[in-house]
């Protein structure tokens, strides 16, 4: 291919990628001749960082400047998000290939973490002893213990009787036990009086939950200040010393020989207050006097909660010696690192940025710079292909394939070669990294993806090529919360922000919601006095061909109708552009998206509703993504199921849908489409083993007054494999999805039998499952006419499909609301129910639909 043919077939993909104009005919070039010379001007190299090591790119040659040459990357992986896992286990070379490349892979040198090298614990014996030794020679009692990794249960640490032996015991280490309960340490504590620190980490009593150890201990040790390395709301001077390193086991620091052990930052210059669980700092510690010399302060990761702003601002601005901060951004003190620098002018350092950088910068300045990376995890003895499934979301992108005619509607994954993958996030990248597609022959059918990699500054020998992950991505587009799949960013903010939501939640109520539109009174038949039939317009001929009462005509101009009822929903574009009038009757509601587009209907409730039962916590990605962090990691903490379901907003048949564990699968799914995150149904009610949900038809007859009809008949949906939360099953869409009708498997279940035996099998009657339903229906429509009264049309009728499923404690929890004037297919395909021994007919539905809203009949309908 001729380069001006290049530019001409790949001109749209040349302008997409921004490669500059000056590097196509070298594109061309590499492209057409496969050169793959990135090695020749980098190097990979590993580098350590907190808890392991990442992989990164440098500049291997003497000079590469800004925009002198592009390169091309491949894409050693591609894969459809639902085939990821069959890939990876019919081919064992490529999972070796992609643990390696993301530093999963065994290196086989770990040793059991808490072991010594011998695989041997240390003797509690030898600790007492040498401990005791070490107090007579001092001429003092004994002040600290640390009794780690030595095996201790509940029984064990009775036994040692440590309030009789050691009642002078300031310090307690007590890091990688077996205590399992409170009550043993109650008992065993007990008369420790003095004790202001005591480790728990590493014990199952630890894990159980350290706030409430902590209430339970708190009374019976009233001093206690540190507590499993965090600060208790009880913390002093005597914390601020263990955590300049002032205190500690050779100096207990209570003995009273000295009045300076009261003032222990006196001398300290620099203190490193991170992860200690600080709500908020006392005045009385932290002012000129008690910290004169104090420069340099780290206050990362504290939930700073309990404390104003301005306050805050206040009590650091006291500091008189304070140079270098760093804190959480966004954080208490602003949403930027500039919010941080306008506060404490005095302060030249900021999370490791000098403070004209920041004010240079207007308010870009990378905040990245003061974060952790966040590595991927896993257990020794996990499976290579575990590993691979979830550390994959920190390396991944995506694209989507179209044609003039269609956009592919599921998003391909792909995962760069090893030097593609090692270029690393930047907010001041060096390089761009941007996929492209080459079409050799012209044609989709020849399409080869790669990745081009060029540098957008000058770079010499030894300088790191990086890249924005989040290109184009500004604050208003959740900036900073979504680098949270690379960097363990704020956990305190995303606390608050999950807090502020729930309260806000809480605060509707029936009183504080918009009282209900005034009633224009009853909604009247629209039978013509003379008798005539009303016409009708459709572009459904599928089962409309069946409405063959003489009270309806079918015509094939939407202008002559009295009843337009079409497929495609109708704006007022589409309107004028047919010509319809405003006194035509339409199968639609003006606002109607308020409840059939997923994440439009999840605000609808929670403004009409708050939280209610029957509604999965559900957040939109594009706008609650920190309350939906915090919210993940509260259940982390909590150490409940943390399972999520994604939806794209408005696609249907499931597609691009996902369930997942994964937090960086969370917001890295955003990069394939709006998407709202559901809390996933753990415990669903099942039927013969498998999840199940139902599709209810409802006719809404009128908005003022608010007319709801529920069709007398279900269609019951199910997966085709039995139910299970197994990791490995979550991306097995007929375990976890239940809508078959499309290329799978189809069971179609007689309603009334269905009904019969799910209340056998489950003991229960359906008469009162129905009645939530009803109740949980009405709730959702009332809502809406509530907050919405917009959706009001006296001309609108319309049919929804409505999704619901049982838990097991047989609650209805509602899924979707979907515009499905089309439910006819559904008719089709499934088998709802007998009737007088007859399968009931496909034409008895629409019959029965049009005259329920139009003439008020209700024939299979029940108000709600």
């Amino acid at each position: 291919m001729e380069f001006e043919d290049f530019v001409q077939v790949h001109g749209v993909l040349l302008a997409a990628s921004g490669l500059p104009q000056s590097l196509h005919k070298v594109l061309h070039q590499k492209l057409t001749q496969d050169v793959f010379d990135g090695g020749q001007h980098f190097q990979v190299e590993e580098v350590e960082v907190e808890g392991g090591v990442q992989r990164r790119l440098v500049a291997s040659a003497e000079r590469l400047d800004k925009e002198s040459d592009v390169f091309l990357v491949d894409h050693t992986w591609s894969f459809r998000l639902a085939g990821a896992r069959k890939q990876l286990e019919a081919m064992p070379t490529l999972v070796e290939r992609m643990a390696a490349l993301m530093s999963v892979a065994d290196t086989g040198t770990e040793e059991e973490e808490g072991a010594d090298p011998d695989g041997t614990s240390q003797s509690v014996e030898a600790v007492l002893t040498a401990a005791e030794q070490a107090a007579r020679e001092k001429g003092a009692p004994v002040r600290w213990l640390e009794l780690d990794e030595c095996g201790l249960d509940d029984a064990g640490l009775v036994a040692l009787k440590l309030g009789e032996k050691y009642p002078d015991l300031v310090g307690l280490s007590l890091w990688g036990n077996k205590i399992a309960t409170t009550a043993a340490l109650l008992e065993a504590l007990g008369g420790l009086l003095p004790l202001r620190a005591l480790w728990l980490n590493d014990n199952p009593v630890y894990a159980s939950g350290t706030a409430d150890v902590l209430e339970t201990l708190q009374p019976r040790l009233p001093l206690l200040e540190v507590f499993s390395s965090r600060a208790t709301d009880h913390y002093f001077f005597w914390a601020l010393g263990l955590f300049a390193s002032v205190y500690g086991a050779d100096a207990p620091g209570v003995d009273g020989a000295s009045g300076h052990q009261r003032h222990p930052l006196w001398t300290v210059h620099e203190l490193d207050l991170s992860g200690r669980g600080l709500q908020r700092l006392k005045p009385e510690l932290f002012n000129e006097t008690e910290a004169p010399t104090l420069q340099s302060l780290d206050l990362t990761d504290n939930p700073l909660s309990a404390q104003d702003a301005s306050e805050l601002e206040t009590l650091l601005a006291r500091l008189p010696s304070l140079q270098s901060l760093k804190i959480d951004v966004p954080g208490p003190l602003g949403a930027t690192l500039k919010d941080v620098a306008d506060a404490l002018p005095k302060v030249t350092l900021i999370n490791g940025l000098e403070r004209d950088t920041i004010l240079a910068a207007k308010g870009s300045t990378p905040i990245t710079a003061s974060l952790h990376p966040r590595l991927p995890t896993w257990q020794p003895g996990e499976p290579l292909v575990e590993r691979v499934l979830r550390a994959m979301w920190q390396f991944v992108n995506t694209y989507r394939l179209a044609t003039e005619e269609k956009l592919d509607e599921t998003p391909v994954w792909y995962v760069m070669d090893e030097l593609g993958s090692a270029v690393r996030h930047s907010d001041r990248p060096t390089a761009v990294c941007m996929p492209f597609m080459y079409l050799p022959d012209g044609t989709l059918n020849s399409a080869v993806s790669y990745s081009l990699l060029w540098p957008c500054e000058d770079l010499r020998r030894g300088d790191e090529c990086t890249r924005d992950f989040l290109k184009g991505i500004t604050e208003d587009k959740q900036r900073s919360s979504r680098l949270t799949a690379w960097f363990h960013t704020p956990s305190n903010y995303f606390e608050q922000v999950f807090q502020d939501y729930k309260k806000k939640l809480a605060a509707v109520s029936p009183q504080s919601a918009t009282p209900p539109p005034a009633s224009e009174g009853p909604v009247l038949s629209i039978r013509p006095a003379d008798g005539r039939p009303l016409k009708v317009f459709t572009d459904i001929r599928e089962g409309m061909d069946h409405l063959n009462r003489p009270e309806f005509v079918q015509v094939d101009d939407p202008r002559d109708a009295d009843i337009v009822w079409a497929f495609d929903q109708i704006d007022e574009a589409s309107r004028a552009a047919l010509g319809l009038r405003s006194d035509q009757y339409m199968n639609q509601f003006p606002f109607e998206a308020c409840i059939v587009m997923k994440h439009h209907l999840a605000h609808t409730v929670k403004q009409a509703h708050g939280a209610p039962a029957w509604l999965q916590p559900t957040y939109e990605l594009d706008s609650e993504l920190p309350a939906l962090i915090g919210d993940f990691q509260e259940r982390e903490r909590a150490r409940v199921d943390n399972l999520w379901i994604l939806k794209p907003w408005n696609m249907a048949r499931s597609i691009d849908a996902s369930v997942t564990r994964n937090l960086v699968q969370v917001i890295r799914s955003m990069e394939t489409g709006p998407k709202i995150c559901q809390k996933y149904i753990e415990r669903p009610a099942t039927f013969r083993g498998r999840k199940f949900d139902l599709r209810l038809v409802v006719l809404l007859r009128s908005v003022r007054p608010l007319e709801v009809l529920l069709y007398d008949v279900f269609w019951a949906r199910f997966s085709n494999n039995p139910y299970t939360m197994d990791q490995s099953s979550l991306d097995d869409y007929e375990t976890h999805f239940t809508v078959m009708n499309y290329g799978r498997k189809l069971e179609n279940i007689n309603m009334d039998l269905f009904v019969a035996e799910f209340e056998t099998d489950h003991n229960v009657k359906w008469s009162g499952i129905h009645e939530r339903i009803r109740a949980m229906l009405r709730e959702v429509f009332e809502g809406a006419a509530r907050v919405h009264p917009e959706m009001h049309d006296p001309h609108a009728r319309a049919m929804y499909g409505v999704d619901v499923m049982l838990d097991s404690d047989m609650q209805p929890k509602l899924l979707e609301i979907t515009y499905c004037p089309d439910t006819m297919r559904a008719c089709k395909y499934d088998v709802p129910r007998l009737q007088d021994g007859k399968l009931l007919l496909a034409k008895d539905f629409y019959n029965r639909v049009f005259g329920s809203l139009f003439f008020r009949e209700d024939d299979g309908f029940e108000s709600l």
